[in-house]
């Protein structure tokens, strides 16, 4: 810690020393500036982005689509890929196309919703509650911890 002092005294300092002078904060006032080794610095804050990059986890949105009338036993493969994803993490969107006259039954689709949503139960959060775009009813859901 130099102080407030000019920017020739702090670039003497620094060649003194053999190392760089870097402005670390430009916007402040008076402007900081620190007194090291450039290459190094670089080369730290490299290494600090890649751990940082390492430890994120990247969460994916998954696709299940579903019919208005579906068999008791394609729902269940479809449930049991729902908590296959839900477990590895993914947020999960389902999917229900209505074709036809099926678009005068959408209460049908409601009920398939709310099945799935009181089967899986307090393991999963609602991101976004069943709702109609066009021709499909679309919910998203995710696992409680995410």
């Amino acid at each position: 810690m130099l102080g407030i002092v000019s920017a020739k005294q702090a670039m003497e300092k620094a060649i003194q020393a053999g190392l760089d002078l870097v402005e670390i904060s430009p916007n402040a006032d008076p402007p900081v500036c620190k007194v090291l080794d450039y290459g190094k610095f670089k080369y730290h804050e490299q290494k600090k982005k890649a751990e940082a990059k390492k430890n994120q986890k990247i969460v994916h949105v998954k696709e299940v689509k579903v019919r208005p009338y579906i068999e008791d036993n394609d729902y269940q493969v479809k449930k049991r890929n729902i908590e296959r994803f839900l477990a590895d993490g993914d947020k999960v969107k389902i999917s229900m196309r209505f074709r036809g006259r099926e678009m005068s039954r959408k209460e049908v689709g409601q009920r398939i919703f709310d099945r799935i949503r009181s089967e899986l139960g307090e393991e999963v959060k609602i991101e976004r509650e069943p709702k109609m775009e066009g021709m499909q009813m679309i919910m998203i859901i995710s696992p409680k911890g995410v």
